[in-house]
């Protein structure tokens, strides 16, 4: 499968300082792309260098395949919408007419405006001025102009920040269709992994600029296994057991605490507890939540880079 979007250590240096640090990311073509990290982890610059608005100080950016140049840089854009930062438009004006100043920039069609209106549930309000809008209309209407030339990508920069939870759910709804409604592979930024789960199939984890993680929601979930509780008759035959297999063990109330381990080595030391006598009782699996997962890549990450720093 093509690649739509594709970046080979790609970084951005302002002096000393560093904020995109050979940042690798693959979205492939078809898929809601979540591109995450907390705030001033990079990711807006990274998104502008995509989009050609920022000049990377190393590193490549591939759009669709072709590698951008400064020769084909105008060509590729042409097939890529963005909403980045705050929605634009006029809002002494309505949608549809913010839509035809947009449509004529970019040399379309206005019978185009009537498809993107409806894409983003926006056809009833389209003689609205723009200023009686609610913020998650104008979110809506910034996509709507992305869209106008049918765009083979979309890049879109928190598009649900500031919403209320319902702007939240009907943008979560839209972004989630929007390849099959009209083609385009999405790559949407955001602080919160939760927010992003029941709308991308595919995230990448940003981090004081740098990649830690690039691939499948089913990939990233395998870093959910949390500690298992097993809970015992006699902790004093468990124990030993425990301890000769390497085991660092926390028990508290007859509960023995034990780190994350493979189903067939957990099936051999239950069986070994229970030939012994200590009797095992209950088995708990905790699974830790993807918002977790993104708190302890995170922090794990933080720790490391404020030790550089101080090293520097």
């Amino acid at each position: 499968m093509q690649n739509m979007i594709e970046t080979k250590d790609l970084c951005k240096t302002y002096g000393n300082r560093t904020v995109v640090d050979h940042l690798n990311l693959c979205v492939p073509r078809g898929c809601v792309y979540g591109f995450i990290g907390p705030n001033g982890a990079g990711k807006s610059t990274s998104m502008k260098m995509l989009l050609g608005l920022v000049h990377p100080t190393s590193g490549s950016v591939r759009l669709m395949g072709q590698e951008v140049t400064e020769q084909n840089r105008i060509r590729l854009l042409r097939h890529t919408g963005s909403l980045i930062e705050s929605p634009s438009g006029y809002l002494h004006l309505t949608a549809q007419e913010n839509l035809q100043i947009i449509a004529d920039l970019k040399d379309v069609k206005h019978t185009e405006i009537e498809r993107v209106l409806e894409v983003v549930h926006l056809t009833q309000d389209k003689d609205k001025k723009v200023g009686q809008y609610s913020l998650g209309m104008k979110q809506r209407l910034g996509i709507a102009m992305a869209l106008l030339g049918n765009p083979e990508i979309l890049i879109l920069d928190e598009p649900t920040h500031g919403l209320d939870p319902a702007g939240i759910q009907e943008m979560r709804a839209l972004i989630a269709g929007m390849p099959e409604k009209t083609g385009a592979t999405v790559l949407i930024s955001s602080h919160l992994l939760g927010e992003m789960e029941q709308m991308v199939n595919r995230v990448g984890i940003i981090h004081h600029g740098k990649t830690l993680f690039d691939g499948s929601l089913q990939a990233l979930r395998k870093h959910s296994q949390g500690d298992l509780n097993l809970r015992v008759l006699d902790v004093l035959k468990a124990m030993p057991i425990l301890q000769r297999r390497g085991l660092p063990t926390v028990q508290k109330d007859g509960v023995l605490t034990l780190p994350p381990m493979p189903d067939f080595r957990l099936a051999e030391i239950v069986q070994e507890l229970a030939d012994s006598g200590a009797g095992v009782v209950e088995l708990i699996r905790h699974t830790k939540s993807l918002e977790d997962i993104f708190l302890s890549l995170t922090e794990s990450t933080q720790e490391v880079w404020e030790n550089e720093q101080l090293s520097l």
